[in-house]
């Protein structure tokens, strides 16, 4: 399997290549040339399968330059009941009974690993995959990294002891939950590097991408990335789609539906890619909080990015983002692979023009993908924690709320309809507080790291400020 840019640069080399390179040279976001498909005899194959091993079936036609067998070892060592608290993994819990028309409300559990976060479902087989291609090259990555609250904890502790990995993390100042911070402030380890940028996270994400732009300094300090705009992120994540969907036991062909809290379009991008590789997805929801660029797009047909001025701070803070990165593989894929055209819409977006697909073409591909929306406000989040743990007795995190209340909506006879968890309430204690007026529980490792010693950098936001901050902290490559 090779990779192509979504704006025009045809060979990225290998999974291998792009796993290491994070943005394409033109600024484009790695895609594989073709999508190969599953049919529904490989479906029923795959259902008693482990975790790991439907991970490699999922997988392997994308990743074909690592043998069989050392992707095998890779998985098998990454999805552990020890690292996911779960022999099933990802397990898929009813909110109360099918009902009458054999539909249901369904959370699909992904935060159960090391950071409490659904990023551990990609990035602890990240932490793997950099460790094993870079042993084979013989070779050092410095990953510079945005996070709006979680991906920068999944990656920090997917990182910890790498001996051929530095992370460099930018998180927006003043703008996590204190539990958030702590996590990553916490960590002590000489390879980890926090830097708080006065800003939100859209420019974090800004600063990241115009230091991958620059390629010489980029080459020079072996610059890769573990945000979503990663492609081995979105492959890892489109696995618990399909160990969903197979959990239900429906019959061939059925569809289900999914409910996808989302920002940064990353998560539900890799739902869409499952759906495109043949698993029965019916609906895909995108749940927004009050920065819903994205239920905009998919409600009225224009998508516009919101400046960071008007990105609002909500009590769902890790969708707090007014440019979703991972959008513009989607319109790749809407425009039948069309890289000018994509390229030509994202430099409008680049512009801050507003993309307006209504009553085009594209348009009728959008409605018929499958794809819709809805919103939700603080006082929506409240009472959807106080409902689902009134009715069900189970406690859920803000953004989690968010798919909740949206999956709700959209719910069809005798259709499941699963929702995905995005962190456990640990995460958000004050927002579950206000809303059932109990603290939630937290893992035992976790107690007290409010207080811990922290360690982190205040800096501007500027991307030459990040540039010497890189050189002064992390070795060069030699040169050739």
């Amino acid at each position: 399997m090779k990779y192509v840019s979504t704006r025009g640069a045809r060979d990225l080399g290998s999974f291998s290549d792009v796993l290491l390179s994070g943005l394409a040279p033109d600024g484009g976001l790695a895609m594989p040339e073709s999508i190969p498909t599953v049919t529904p005899a490989q479906l029923e194959a795959w259902r008693a399968l482990s975790y790991a091993d439907l991970a490699y079936e999922v997988m392997r036609p994308f990743i074909t330059d690592i043998p069989e067998g050392d992707l095998r070892r890779l998985l098998r060592s990454t999805y552990t009941e020890e690292a996911f608290h779960s022999p099933e993994i990802t397990p898929l819990t009813p909110l109360g009974d099918a009902g009458p028309d054999g539909g249901g409300l369904y959370l699909l559990e992904l935060s159960n690993g090391p950071s409490l976060a659904f990023k551990d479902m990609a990035m602890q087989f990240l932490g793997q995959v950099f460790e094993y291609v870079l042993e084979a090259r013989g070779e050092r990555l410095n990953i510079l990294g945005a996070t709006s609250g979680d991906t920068g904890s999944a990656a920090e502790y997917a990182m910890l002891g790498k001996a051929r990995v530095n992370v460099v993390m930018l998180s927006p100042h003043g703008r996590m939950s204190a539990f958030q911070q702590a996590q990553m402030f916490s960590l002590q380890d000489a390879n980890i590097f926090n830097l708080a940028v006065e800003g939100v996270f859209d420019d974090c994400q800004d600063l990241v991408k115009a230091v991958n732009a620059d390629a010489d300094f980029k080459a020079r300090y072996d610059i890769g990335a573990v945000n979503s705009i990663n492609w081995a992120r979105v492959l890892a994540q489109a696995v618990y789609y399909f160990k969903a969907y197979l959990a239900l036991n429906l019959p061939a062909g059925q569809e289900a539906d999914f409910s996808v809290p989302s920002g940064n379009f990353g998560n539900v991008f890799a739902g869409y890619l499952a759906k495109r590789m043949g698993l029965p997805i019916g609906q895909l929801l995108v749940a927004s909080n009050e920065n819903d660029v994205l239920h905009d797009f998919f409600s009225g047909g224009t998508y516009h990015v919101r400046p960071a001025d008007r990105v609002a701070v909500t009590s769902s803070p890790s969708m707090d983002i007014g440019k979703a990165s991972n959008f513009e593989r989607y319109l790749y894929l809407i425009a039948g692979a069309d890289a000018v055209q994509t390229r030509g819409w994202w430099d409008e977006v680049g512009q801050s023009r507003p993309v307006a697909l209504n009553g085009t073409p594209h348009w009728d591909a959008v409605q018929a993908s499958g794809f819709r929306s809805g919103r939700s406000t603080h006082a929506d989040r409240l009472r959807t924690i106080r409902t689902v743990f009134d009715t069900y007795g189970r406690l859920i995190d803000p953004h989690t709320a968010d798919g909740v209340l949206v999956g709700q909506a959209y719910r069809r006879p005798g259709v499941p309809m699963i929702c995905l968890e995005t962190a456990l309430p640990a995460k958000f204690e004050e927002t579950v507080q206000a809303a059932v007026g109990q603290t939630p529980d937290r893992p035992a490792r976790f107690d007290g790291i409010e207080q811990a010693p922290k360690r982190f950098q205040v800096i501007p936001n500027d991307v030459q400020t990040l540039k010497d901050f890189i050189a002064a902290n992390l070795t060069p490559r030699e040169p050739a």
